[in-house]
């Protein structure tokens, strides 16, 4: 492990050349492809057992460079279910660093046109919704890399994270997001993590996609989960 390490920051620095990645999958995603390389970057590392409280401190770090879009890329078409898709309009992508480990990767989007459940929850109309959809900001990707085994990692967080998010959306979009929301396939994760970091449940999907034309219910049905950033949240997307 420490070889590894050397050797990737050596070829960081200009000072080796290592060879190609063995592994490459390209994607074609509506048309568009994407390369997604397995390295040695993303190989299973030693597991961490303990609990959060015992981590050194948590630092919430944005994805800017190509390298780190890539690494992100990477880890999540290597061990999230869903795999690599592109994130759907405006965008922020997280890792979450102890030391200089990654524990855990986050990414946030635009969020569905339609909900039931959220928009009954909102009680906003069609012309409000479509003139403050983009205040609803989706976590969709949240990925713990799967050595990691720490106690009450995920609901710290999702804490930190929904305190930083707001300030970072704001200083990419000029505009600060109102509510998040996210979707938890609750037939493979347990939903505790965001129960305990006080998000709430608002309902469930209907098992649709969005070219689902013929209800044919194909898609697992998932939890669908809320968290307000402003306490007069409604008043403001009811505008």
């Amino acid at each position: 492990m420490s070889c590894r390490g050397a050797l990737l920051r050596m070829r960081y620095d200009g000072l080796i050349q290592l060879p190609p990645p063995w592994n490459t999958t390209v994607l074609n995603i509506k048309g568009k492809s994407f390369c997604i390389a397995f390295t040695p970057q993303t190989f299973l590392e030693q597991p961490v057992v303990k609990p959060v409280h015992q981590l050194p401190p948590l630092r919430l770090i944005r994805v800017v460079s190509r390298d780190h879009l890539r690494l992100w890329n990477e880890y999540i078409h290597r061990y999230h279910f869903l795999g690599f898709t592109p994130l759907p309009g405006a965008q922020i992508r997280y890792f979450v660093y102890s030391d200089e480990q990654i524990l855990t990767l986050l990414g946030f989007s635009a969020t569905a046109w339609k909900t039931a459940s959220r928009d009954e929850f909102i009680g906003w109309s069609h012309q409000q919704r479509q003139r403050n959809l983009h205040h609803i900001v989706n976590n969709s990707r949240f990925l713990i890399l799967p050595w990691i085994n720490s106690k009450n990692l995920a609901s710290k967080i999702l804490s930190i994270t929904t305190r930083q998010l707001s300030q970072d959306w704001m200083k990419i979009y000029n505009y600060s997001p109102l509510l998040l929301e996210t979707f938890v396939q609750s037939d493979k994760f347990a939903w505790t993590c965001y129960k305990a970091a006080n998000w709430l449940r608002i309902g469930i999907t209907k098992g649709r996609g969005k070219l689902d034309r013929n209800r044919l219910y194909a898609i697992p049905k998932k939890d669908i989960w809320v968290y307000p950033l402003r306490k007069n949240f409604k008043e403001q997307l009811l505008i």
